[in-house]
């Protein structure tokens, strides 16, 4: 009897039309663009039009991952959004996107690991398919992390931008799919990276807060690790590496995590110059862009990995 696995069989994204650039930046905080592009790799990110929800590009980018499969909306059998910026506090964003779409034949929910949302949210529709309660998922991680940038705060308003990618995993029946992954959190770390509200406390959203110099040491080790230990778990080695698929946070981290690794420049997808952080949404956004640039080949081993508040943590490994 075969083990039931899952892979993914489509991806999808969605940058919202208005692009926020280094030079605009100068003009509303004190910073420069030189400063930002060397403490971060950034140029520009994509920010929500003011009528556009979360639920709105995580629709947007579900559709263009349908529009390219051709897989039929009535076919989905569970909807899962990783996100940190709901439209509202219930019901869950996910429903919404399900209304949406008209996805009249799944269920549905949210998952909020902040930026490694997208790796938690794959890890348990990966377990889902392989328990065999369903043949397929529609992964989306979307956020509008404008809505929570203090823009007078020119240490956290330069990293974020706003966006969604979409991800469909099936079940498989040959080498491809999902071979190991690993999950980790630490929440005597939850005050390194947060928000300075939420439902409970004041009503408010809040802004983000980041301990930056912290935040960068735990990446880096915690992200490193977490490849490594996810590879033997799949019995593999770094040098079975055909791509890394990182969360899109800062380039200077995404380039000490790969010196670690010792991996190639060229085996790194980086997307994060034009996008930003954007958060949950950084992997699938960067995942989709390497599918529609011809970067993934058949039976490539990928690695994503991702740290986020929480901490939250982890790493997926997957045959192309």
């Amino acid at each position: 009897m075969k083990t039931l696995k899952s892979k993914i069989t489509a991806t999808g994204s969605y940058l919202p039309q208005k692009i926020l650039t280094n030079s605009d930046l100068e003009k509303i905080v004190d910073t420069t663009s030189e400063w930002i592009i060397e403490r971060t790799g950034i140029t520009q990110r994509h920010i929500a039009a003011d009528d556009e929800l979360t639920s709105d590009i995580a629709t947007k980018a579900a559709q263009h991952l349908l529009k390219k499969s051709g897989f039929d909306v009535d076919e989905i059998e569970m909807i899962i959004v990783a996100t940190t910026t709901p439209d509202l506090t219930f019901p869950s964003t996910a429903t919404t996107v399900q209304a949406k779409l008209g996805a009249k034949n799944a269920f549905a929910f949210d998952i909020q690991a902040v930026c490694s949302g997208f790796i938690y949210a794959l890890t348990v529709a990966d377990n889902f398919i392989k328990s065999g309660q369903v043949k397929n998922a529609l992964v989306i991680g979307a956020e509008t992390l404008s809505r929570i940038v203090d823009w007078k705060d020119r240490n956290t308003c330069v990293l974020f931008g706003d966006g969604a990618g979409a991800a469909l995993l099936q079940i498989s029946d040959d080498e491809s799919g999902i071979i190991a992954s690993n999950l980790h959190s630490d929440g005597l770390l939850n005050n390194i990276l947060k928000t300075s509200g939420g439902a409970s406390s004041n009503q408010k959203s809040g802004f983000i807060e980041m301990a930056g110099k912290e935040v960068f040491k735990h990446a880096v080790d915690k992200m490193t690790k977490s490849v490594l230990s996810t590879l033997a778990k799949a019995k593999l080695s770094v040098k079975d590496i055909d791509l890394l698929i990182p969360h899109q946070a800062n380039l200077r981290i995404l380039n000490s995590v790969a010196t670690r690794l010792e991996l190639s420049e060229e085996k790194v997808i980086l997307t994060v110059q034009k996008h930003a952080n954007t958060s949950a949404a950084s992997i699938p956004l960067a995942l989709d862009f390497a599918n529609e640039s011809g970067r993934l080949k058949s039976k490539d081993v990928l690695v994503l990995e991702a740290l986020g508040g929480g901490l939250t943590w982890g790493s997926v490994v997957l045959r192309w």
